[in-house]
């Protein structure tokens, strides 16, 4: 009976010898399956390490670096406010040919009025070979009048400008080509100048200059006069003689009648709209390329006979730049230094007759040229009396 009793124990207990002796403990498993995965994790800590001083010994830390740093790009995000569309460029050493020119500035808000505070600006274009020897006149001119102007030059592509940061002209220069007097290549390198000065939305009037150039009057009154005129100043003359519908060929029709054929001065003064129309014409450039060409000088026929043609009523039909034709020839007379005396500034500034928005006026020039350089001391001299600057 004790026997049988013994027996009974274990099994009213719940305490099966055999199977408690074939089963592993739960607590005595689970410090082993931590121990491999240290085990597994030191190991692996070790390779890193002797790989990454292996790598920092035989490539340097920077290296390393690079290799990483270089995998991340900068994200810059397209603006896609306002200011993409309304401020200029900053470089105008642009990429795009003259086409692309072209096409891109003769595009043009249809509404009227601005959602942003537009002050109009004058864009002062000058059409040089290489250096501007009379710019101290210019920078006298323009000084403490920031963001009123804007300054485009147009030179012969081997021309490399040196004008300090300090100067109105540093960095105004403008992709160009090679222009020949006479020729179709001059009125491109002036549609040039154009083009980019209307990529500027704030330039309304347009003045294209020369090298030999100077003002006549203080800023603000150049500004007040340009801003307040009802017209463009652009000389547009029906001349009948040899050197005016002489000129004229009949292979220009019917894009262009003989009636409709005009002449005037190179240099000209425009408003915004003029501007666009002359860079947005395909019509009269392919007829003036082909068809006026030396003794046909196109520069003084294609823009002049086109503009009569496609807005004749906007032209005061007249220049705003002096010059001196009485010493004959085919090109008017330049002025050095022993030319420029009071009576010369006296007789250059009075004795005009003109109208200015349909009313007779006495100032019917802003700008002046042909000026050599020797011709700069004395009309820095002359300018605060005579010119107002």
């Amino acid at each position: 009976m004790q026997v049988m009793q013994s027996r009974v124990v274990p099994l009213e207990e719940g305490k099966d010898p055999g199977v408690t002796t074939s089963r592993t403990s739960p607590t005595k498993a689970l410090p082993i399956r931590l121990l491999q995965l240290f085990v597994l994790f030191l190991a692996f800590c070790i390779t890193f390490s002797v790989i990454s001083i292996y790598t920092i010994r035989h490539f340097g830390i920077s290296n390393v670096m690079t290799s990483v740093t270089s995998s991340i790009q900068p994200c810059f995000e397209e603006p896609t406010g306002l200011d993409r569309w309304i401020k200029p460029p900053s470089n105008l050493m642009h990429t795009m040919n003259d086409k692309e020119l072209l096409w891109r500035a003769s595009l043009t808000p249809r509404r009227k009025d601005y959602p942003f505070e537009r002050v109009p600006k004058i864009a002062l274009m000058f059409l040089t070979k290489g250096q501007l020897p009379l710019a101290p006149i210019w920078e006298r001119f323009l000084k403490g009048h920031q963001g009123l102007y804007s300054i485009y030059v147009h030179s012969l592509p081997s021309f490399q400008p040196h004008f300090p940061p300090s100067s109105v002209f540093h960095k105004r220069h403008i992709p160009s080509q090679v222009a020949e007097w006479g020729r179709m290549s001059m009125c491109d390198a002036e549609r040039r100048l154009l083009a980019n000065a209307l990529l500027d939305i704030s330039n309304e009037r347009f003045i294209l200059l020369s090298e030999s150039c100077i003002p006549l009057y203080n800023f603000t009154v150049v500004y007040e006069y340009m801003r307040k005129s009802k017209y463009s100043y652009m000389g547009a003359f029906d001349d009948h003689g040899p050197f005016g519908r002489g000129r004229y060929n009949h292979n220009m029709a019917p894009q262009v009648n003989i009636t409709q054929w005009r002449k005037g001065s190179q240099w000209f003064e425009v408003n915004r709209k003029l501007a666009i129309t002359i860079v947005e014409d395909t019509k009269f450039y392919p007829k003036f390329e082909e068809f006026c060409r030396p003794a046909c000088y196109v520069d003084e026929h294609y823009f002049p006979t086109m503009l009569t043609i496609q807005a004749g009523s906007m032209l005061a039909n007249r220049s705003i730049t002096w010059v001196d034709w009485s010493r004959g020839g085919p090109h008017p007379a330049t002025f050095g230094r022993g030319d420029i005396t009071e009576d010369f500034m006296k007789r250059m500034l009075e004795s005009h007759r003109c109208t200015y928005n349909n009313q007779n006026s006495t100032m019917c020039f802003l700008f002046a040229r042909k000026f050599a350089p020797s011709a700069m001391e004395p009309l820095l001299h002359l300018a605060p009396k005579f010119l107002g600057f």
